[in-house]
Parts: structure tokens; sequence; C-alpha cells
């Protein structure tokens, strides 16, 4: 049906979308206000995420920086692991299984893959946060957040061509099966995220709050999930860059129903 005022619009043609947002340093400079007003945006969208009917647990969030290497380098110094310069290592965030037995198994099974792809493992990080903030469902499902740091091998450059491998083991990892979701795993970028409502993704992740997580550029994103269920893995489903994600239609929908 068409509107005599608005000949263009198709009420078939009607959809909904998630909220994105995105700050960056004009300077080039790397500071905690580039994150603070990204999750600042965020916050502010929640006219565009989805939640269950309580209102306790969200579709999902999140948050994609540079990687905060003031924040890691404090905590490699107090484990004895030497990480080097930015961009001299990669960062893992990983979504791994709740069960203990599981998660030793899954680690090795990466630092397997990681050995032969010849990208050595510096160790692992217990990411700090808060589940009793989050809703029943997100609580029910919460997998083990941690976090795996890399060291570039000396056969290859900074930057691009250091992520082509990290990229490479990655897809290695992900056809093993084992439950596991990898948010980002890169020497520049890192994807703080989780099934939680958009005012919860600060509170929720200490390293969030931290002044020494800085960087030049930040991506939020707030799901609407209109044709999948709502879960972990599928919050902020970007690693690269940003969209909707979904494209939906009343006449699509009614066509798949069909």
């Amino acid at each position: 049906m068409r509107d005599a005022l608005y000949p263009l619009y198709r009420e078939e043609m009607e959809h909904e979308s998630c909220g994105v947002g995105a700050v960056a340093d004009l300077r080039g400079i790397a500071t905690h206000r580039t994150v603070d007003q990204a999750l600042s945006i965020v916050e502010r969208l929640a006219h565009r995420a989805g939640s269950d009917a309580p209102g306790t647990t969200g579709d999902g969030v999140g948050i994609l920086t540079q990687i905060p290497h003031e924040l890691f380098a404090a905590w490699a110094r107090e484990e004895g692991i030497l990480l080097g310069r930015a961009g001299e290592y990669g960062v893992g965030m990983f979504f791994l299984p709740e069960d203990e037995v599981a998660v030793n198994n899954t680690c090795r099974i990466f630092e397997q893959l990681a050995q032969s792809e010849e990208i050595p493992v510096l160790g692992w990080r217990e990411v700090p946060c808060h589940p009793a903030q989050l809703g029943f469902g997100a609580r029910r499902t919460m997998p083990r957040i941690r976090q795996c740091f890399l060291r570039k091998p000396e056969n290859t450059e900074a930057g691009s061509e250091f992520d082509r491998r990290l990229y490479i083991l990655r897809r290695l990892f992900e056809k093993q099966n084992t439950d596991t979701y990898i948010c980002s795993l890169s020497s520049r970028t890192i994807v703080y995220k989780g099934m939680m409502l958009v005012n919860q993704l600060r509170s929720f992740y200490d390293d969030l709050q931290d002044v020494r997580y800085t960087s030049r550029m930040a991506m939020v994103h707030s799901r609407f999930s209109t044709n999948t269920f709502p879960s972990w893995s599928k919050a902020h489903p970007h690693r690269m860059l940003l969209h909707n994600g979904e494209i939906n239609t009343i006449r699509g929908n009614h066509d798949r129903m069909k």
C-alpha cells in the first residue's frame, strides 16, 4: 500500500535494524576518552537493541577497538610474560566452554595448532568480568572468557602479514568444532562483547573501565535479533567493520513462514 504523501514508501518493505556507532581521534592519539565516548554511544542505542520480555537479558552488544597495549603490558609484567612492543604480539578473545576439563582441552588444541603454524603462545588471561549483573538467560549460557597472547614470528612483518597468519590460525581452529567462539584474533584490534543489555557492557568488563585501556578508534554495535535467536557468539558479529548484519522485511518473513 502506498501513501499519497509518500509515494515511494512501501509498507511491505518495512524493516528493522541494529544500532551502530563509531568514534575516531582525528589527531591519531590513543586515549581512554575515545573508548568512553563509544560506550556512551551504544548506551544510547537501547531503541536499536532487543531484549527478552522481562527486559533483563539483551540480544547482545559489543565494542571493537585497537589493542590496549598499556593495559596488557602491565598484566604481562605481573605474570612475568614478555609481550614486546605493540604490534609484536596478537590477542585472541575466546568464548570457551564452561566445563573446566573442556576449557583445558580446548586451550591445548589451540596451542597445538599455533605451534604447527609456528606462532608461539605466550600465555592465557582470565578476563575480569561480573556475571552477577546479567539477566538469567545470559548467565545460563555464559561462556568462560579468556584471552590468548601470541608472539609475532620473526619471519613475519608486523601488521597485515601477521594478521593474515592469525586469520589462518583462527580458521583452522574453528574447523575443530570445539564449542568455542573466537570473538577476535588480531595484532591490531580486539572485540569485547556479550549477550547483555547496552548499559551492561561497560560495567561487565573491568578492562573497559580502566584508564589504561586506550585506542585511536572504537566501533560499537547493539543487536536487534529478528531472524536468529540471541547468543553470546552472535553479539557484535564484526571483526573488521560495522553493518546492520541482517536484512529483513515483513514480506521476506512471510515468505520464510510459507
